[in-house]
């Protein structure tokens, strides 16, 4: 239970990491929006395995099928099927640690809970479940295109490891043109060394990645149980590997004073302009009209090829080595998924504004 997130935009993902295939059932999605698998395909290139030395080197082609909710490319407003079949298992890899849990990963609480777990791959804890994830956000994209068609979502990493970027030498175009997703090209040479380190020795990092939404209109979100900030916290928090969410300037507020926090208001000759952004385009759960920004950090990969002390189910004390295909850093390909993951709580908010309210604010001033 529990594998679907949404209010009226509504994904449920299913399937496993080393299944025939998974994917993802969206419900929800308005009636009229040119689709077809190619819009949708453009998503997934930008996560699938296998595309530098990077990655993990697993090799899906990861190709959406959808099944239906769609008819002479355009949605009909029914629910839209999409599967995507896994075609590189490599089960045999994880067979000695069917009897084993892996530190750092989801195996122990899985068998804890539901006494049966599948090994392959971590099953439906894998990351592969993100494959399904990006398809939908694929959807979400062009479905927010035909309804607020200003609305612009990047997500780059901002750190790896103890490295981060340099604010001052951000510049966007560069975030397509390295394997990091990163708008800073010095970091990103620093981070290749770094991380082809770890990589041949068998280890892993962590990072952080940052996703902000241009082009949002004012209004999104409601008080108390619908806010857009904990819809955004609670859809990036539930990406695989991410350990902490904030929005803005997030846990670094608590450093702040009320005069340096306070982000003051002043009229412009469009509206309300805000002299800083300290509370990420978001007050009091409600989108300002302002850039949303939302940052997370990924712990590093869990499989390793260093030996870690664990337990078998019967409670034996053993040693383990995951060994397989993995990502040194599950921070480069988490941006395509954390991209994805804020379309489709944006694209539910826009719906959920459109229900309530009506396509426009309806305070005014002046």
């Amino acid at each position: 239970m529990m594998n679907t997130f949404g209010h009226i935009f509504r994904v449920t993902t299913w399937g496993e990491s080393h299944g025939p295939a998974l994917g993802a059932t969206v419900d929800g999605v308005p009636p009229g929006v040119a689709i077809d698998e190619g819009m949708i395909q453009h998503w997934l290139d930008r996560r699938k395995p296998g595309q530098n030395k990077f990655t993990t080197q697993r090799r899906e082609a990861d190709e959406v099928r959808i099944l239906s909710g769609v008819y002479e490319g355009q949605t009909t407003g029914t629910p839209v099927q999409l599967m995507i079949e896994n075609t590189d298992q490599r089960s045999k890899d994880y067979s000695e640690i069917a009897e084993k849990f892996r530190p750092g990963h989801a195996d122990i609480t899985y068998w804890l809970k539901y006494g049966i777990r599948d090994p392959r791959g971590g099953g439906r804890s894998s990351a592969r479940e993100t494959a399904a994830r990006v398809a939908a956000g694929g959807l979400a994209r062009e479905a927010i295109k035909a309804i607020a068609p200003g609305i612009e979502i990047r997500g780059y990493m901002t750190r790896m490891g103890v490295h981060g970027i340099e604010r001052a030498d951000i510049d966007w175009e560069q975030i397509e043109r390295n394997p990091f997703w990163t708008p800073d090209a010095r970091a990103a040479a620093t981070w290749e060394g770094y991380l082809n380190d770890l990589r041949k020795s068998g280890s892993s990092v962590g990072a952080e990645i940052e996703v902000v939404v241009r082009g949002a209109p004012a209004g999104l979100g409601a008080p108390i149980y619908a806010k857009l900030d904990t819809d955004l916290a609670a859809a990036m928090m539930s990406i695989n590997a991410v350990k902490g969410v904030e929005i803005g300037e997030g846990m670094n507020a608590a450093r702040l004073t009320g005069e340096e926090n306070a982000d003051e208001i002043s009229m412009g000759p469009d509206g309300p302009e805000f002299s800083s952004n300290h509370a990420g385009g978001i007050l009091g759960g409600i989108s300002t009209g302002q850039d949303i920004v939302v940052r997370f950090s990924v712990k590093p990969t869990s499989s390793i090829l260093t030996p870690r002390k664990t337990i078998t189910k019967s409670g034996e004390p053993a040693e383990i080595v995951t060994k397989g295909r993995h990502d040194p850093c599950v921070g480069i390909r988490a941006v395509p998924v954390a991209e994805a993951m804020a379309a489709c709580v944006i694209l539910d908010h826009l719906l959920l504004h459109r229900a309530q309210v009506g396509n426009g604010p309806r305070g005014t001033i002046g």
